[in-house]
This record gives C-alpha cells, structure tokens and sequence, in this order.
C-alpha cells in the first residue's frame, strides 16, 4: 500500500493544506492512504492548540508529533529545528511513508524536509519560488526547494524561479494557490454571524496580522506605532496573533496589553479557517505583514495595507498597498485604502494567485507520479541565459 504524509505545524498552513488534504482523502482504498501529521503550534495552548480546529473540520488525524516551539532567542529557534529532525526522522523510519507533501517556508518545515532527506523519502513541496525579502522564510523556501522532488508553485513567476534554481521543468508545476480554493470552493459565514461568533455587534471592522521581521529586527517598535493608529480609529480592530518565529511573542504580548487598554481593538490567538476567512471577506481593510493580505484578500475584493519588508517580492494584486514602518506612511495609506478610490480598486483587481482547482491538480500530480519510478538522484536542471522557461 502507498501511504502518502501531509504535515502541518500552524494554523496558517493548515488553511492552505485543507483542500488537499480533502482531495487526497477521496482516492483512499486498500491500494492508497493520506496520512496527516500535526506538530508545531497546533499543540502548543499558547498558540490556541489548533489541533481542535482540525478535529471541527472532521479531519482525521492519524500521528501527533509534539515538538519544541519556544521562540524567544536564535538558540530556541536552533533547539526547536534539532528537535524536530530528530523526531520525525523516528516517525518517518518507524512509519514507512512513501511521501512527504509540505507547504511554505516555515524553520520546522525546513527540519521536517531534512528528516524525510535523510530518511531517503521524497518531499513533495506546496508553495515553492516565492520571494519574501524581510525574513528568512525567503532562505528557508529556496532551501526546502532543493531537498523537493516534485513543485507547485502557486504563480508563473514563482515557477520560472524554481526551474532557475536547477529543478528540472517537467517536476515543476504552476497549480495556482489553495488559498483561492477556500474562497471560491467553501461556504462562509455571514457578516452578522461571523462577528457574533467572536462576541461583536454589526460594525465596520479592520482586519489585521503583525508577524515579525526576522531579518532587520523583530517589530516590537512597529506594532507600537500600528497599535496606536489603530486605536484611534473609528473602526473596531480585529487581530490575530504573531507566529511563533523569533520574536512573536514579545508580539503577542503588546497585543494582550493593548486588547486589555483599548476598546477597539480585539485580540485571538487564531480565528479558525472559515471564521478568518469569512472575516476578511467583510472587513474594509486588511493590514499588517502577513502573506494572506497579498494572495487571499484580493480574491475577496478588499484592499490590503501592507506594511515594512517581510513579504517585498511575492507577486501581488493592484489592490494591495505597500508602505513602509513609518507611522505617517502607514496612516496615508490606511487612508486611501479606506477612502472611496481604494475601495473601487480592491472591487475591480484581479488575483493572479489562480481559480480554485489547486488542489485537484496538486493531487492529479502526485498520484501520477505514484505510478512512475522516483529516482531521488536529481540532475541539475541548466539553463541558457537566452532560455525562456
């Protein structure tokens, strides 16, 4: 029997993996199994243990695997990814999986990737040759890419990256992104019945998600100056929480102590699937620095303020708006986002992240490539520096 591993390790990625997850799930017989593994933040309770997201969803979870996620210093991100090899390299021997499949560019996917590397397994890689120039996801994915077999990128640009890269063009596949998927594809919540689900009124709300910069420094000093924009709106703010990446929960804990101080503004440790999504879909702007402001937002046509460099480079819609750290830049661009005109450019933008079938075409690879011999010894793609790929 063919069994084929899908890990998640935050509450982010796992949105991203849900379709697949589902599509895979439908060719289960005697003959073939998805196994999902759950790590990383989703069992960890300062974090929301997300894993019960995942049981709402009715999604099977067939291994745990709990592993370090202290984010404080550079050594606790070290401990955390030797930690993770360790482990999975048991649960990757122990188990036997014919397959890997991970999404993105976080430090325990990279250690995950590492693992099945060592344990001669191959990594199918969701989400490949995006930039990210503020953090050191963008090292982390490229790394992730060279340790994959097979590619879908979410983008034409992302895909010619990867093929650059030295992987070989016919492993690499532009499917578009999941994320799109979710809107087109699920059923979301009402504006009345969304918000009631987190304890607020009818209301014009913002939406918003601060990660850190992990390269220039970990954003304490830009989220004081969002937060003390955003109070003073005449909008109520909802917030999501940082990732565990180092310096996220300083992060966290200036938005426990502004969700305490001001009344506008309301703090979660994760918002689930649909709620978030559903939140985004009525909210009259999306700020902050997180990837989903650049690929799902605009699906949903509302504007984005992106802020400072931890996504510069990813492919993005003309209704997002980049500005910098600065707090009278982050107003003036609030402000147009808000105004009339920004509002008529998110209704009429167009996402170039795909149509909803990412998924189908994810799991339409992978089992095609089931029925051929996997040779881990990769050549090196070369290219011309006249080649068009």
């Amino acid at each position: 029997m063919k069994n084929l591993a899908i890990l998640t390790s935050t509450r982010a990625e796992y949105g991203l993996l849900y379709p697949v997850i589902k599509k895979f799930r439908e060719h289960e017989d005697s003959g073939f199994r998805c196994s999902l593994i759950v790590t990383g933040t989703h069992l960890s309770g300062r974090h929301g243990y997300t894993i019960n997201e995942i049981h709402l969803d009715n999604i099977r979870v067939d291994f745990e695997v709990k592993c370090e996620v202290d984010s404080s210093s550079e050594l606790d991100i070290a401990h955390n990814m030797a930690d993770t090899i360790e482990k999975f390299s048991d649960c990757f021997i122990k188990n036997g999986f014919d397959t890997v499949v991970v999404l993105g560019d976080r430090y325990e996917i990279m250690a995950v990737a590492i693992a099945a590397m060592l344990c001669h397994i191959p990594v199918f890689h969701i989400g490949g040759g995006d930039t990210t120039e503020g953090a050191i996801d963008e090292s982390i994915r490229h790394s992730i890419t060279k340790m994959s077999y097979l590619h879908f990128p979410s983008n034409e640009q992302s895909r010619k990256r990867i093929i650059q890269m030295g992987e070989d063009q016919e492993r690499v596949f532009n499917v578009g992104s999941t994320s799109i998927d979710n809107i087109l594809n699920e059923k979301l919540m009402s504006k009345n019945e969304v918000l009631a689900s987190i304890g607020l009124d009818d209301c014009n709300y913002i939406l918003c998600t601060f990660h850190p910069e992990t390269i220039d420094n970990s954003g304490l000093d830009e989220v004081k100056n969002l937060i003390d924009i955003l109070r003073r709106l005449n909008y109520e703010v909802i917030i999501t929480k940082a990732n565990s990446d180092l310096g996220g929960e300083a992060i966290n804990t200036l938005l426990d102590e502004a969700d305490k101080k001001y009344e506008n503004i309301h703090v979660y440790a994760s918002l689930g699937r649909i709620r978030y999504l559903s939140l985004m879909k009525y909210a009259k702007c999306v700020v902050g620095n997180s990837s989903s402001g650049i690929i799902e937002t605009p699906a949903l046509h509302v504007p984005t303020v992106n802020i400072g460099n931890r996504q510069r480079g990813r492919l993005r819609a003309e209704s997002v708006f980049d500005c910098s750290t600065e707090m009278e830049d982050i107003k003036k661009n609030l402000d147009f986002a808000l105004s009339e005109k920004g509002q008529e450019i998110a209704k009429n933008c167009h996402n170039p992240y795909g149509d909803g079938n990412a998924a189908q075409r994810i799991v339409d690879i992978s089992l095609d490539a089931f029925n051929r011999k996997i040779d881990l010894k990769k050549h090196f793609y070369n290219i011309s520096t006249e080649e068009t790929v």
